[in-house]
């Protein structure tokens, strides 16, 4: 445990990262959890890091404008592939969502195949490299954030219907997997709207903001005093949030409970 490793300079672009990802992601995630399609963040996510993958290999520059491109135009094409399949197979969504998953990770696996670094790349997509986010990519993030926001506060994703869901769900997941991973993607929109399933209406939005913040604080933290892996360690502290929030609404909703006699 090294008490001086807790230095805000370097964990507070991480801890802002956290933040901007939770904005849209935690009611998205709610959405995702009631419609039943739990995994298509997975799925989506690992065909922004496809694009990601296939940009690279032709030979463009890391983190440039066209592998940006590449990652947003895979993404809102799996979109739009999951509303059509949505459309004609509602009954067995789930199951070609997972199917989407697996072909976007093995394709992913045979363009890394002759490439000498190919196991980094795989670790930081799925692990993200949280600790390393830069300004310049907070203030990307946090005007593609903003966008997102004020589509659904004002309806827009509504209106396109299944599309539209679809598509936020991409631009959401795409700014956000090349900074924290796949891991830290998933679990920023399932634990929190799983941990606050029990509430209802802005109650289980604030709920939902609040778990995840603590999981992100928490996380880092621990990550930072005991030189642990920062992704994984924020989906450990996301879970333990989640489980030490459903305990203490079962146990409030114990104490309401009148006793017999």
């Amino acid at each position: 445990m090294n008490a001086g490793a807790l230095d805000f300079g370097i964990l507070w672009p991480a801890f802002v990262a956290g933040l901007l990802v939770l904005a849209t992601h935690v009611p998205l995630g709610m959405q995702v959890l009631e419609r039943g399609i739990v995994f298509i963040d997975l799925a989506i996510a690992q065909i922004a890091g496809l694009g990601v993958i296939a940009a690279d290999s032709l030979g463009f520059p890391e983190h440039g404008v066209a592998v940006q491109a590449a990652a947003v135009c895979a993404s809102l094409l799996g979109a739009a592939l999951l509303t059509w399949t949505e459309r004609r197979a509602a009954r067995y969504q789930e199951a070609l969502i997972g199917v989407l998953f697996v072909l976007a990770a093995c394709l992913g696996i045979l363009l890394l195949a002759r490439n000498p670094h190919g196991g980094e790349h795989l670790q930081e997509l799925l692990a993200g490299q949280i600790l390393w986010v830069g300004p310049p990519q907070l203030a990307g993030l946090a005007v593609i954030t903003a966008l997102l926001l004020a589509t659904m506060a004002l309806g827009w994703m509504r209106r396109l219907g299944r599309f539209g869901f679809y598509a936020a769900f991409a631009v959401a997941v795409t700014a956000s997997v090349q900074l924290v991973g796949v891991y830290l993607v998933f679990s920023s929109l399932i634990v929190p709207a799983l941990g606050t399933v029990r509430w209802r209406g802005r109650q289980r939005l604030f709920a939902g903001f609040a778990l995840g913040v603590f999981g992100y604080a928490t996380g880092l933290a621990l990550s930072a005093l005991f030189d642990l892996p920062s992704g994984p360690t924020i989906v450990c502290a996301l879970a333990a949030s989640a489980l030490l929030c459903s305990l203490r609404w079962q146990a409030r909703g114990e104490a309401l409970q009148p006793r017999r006699l």
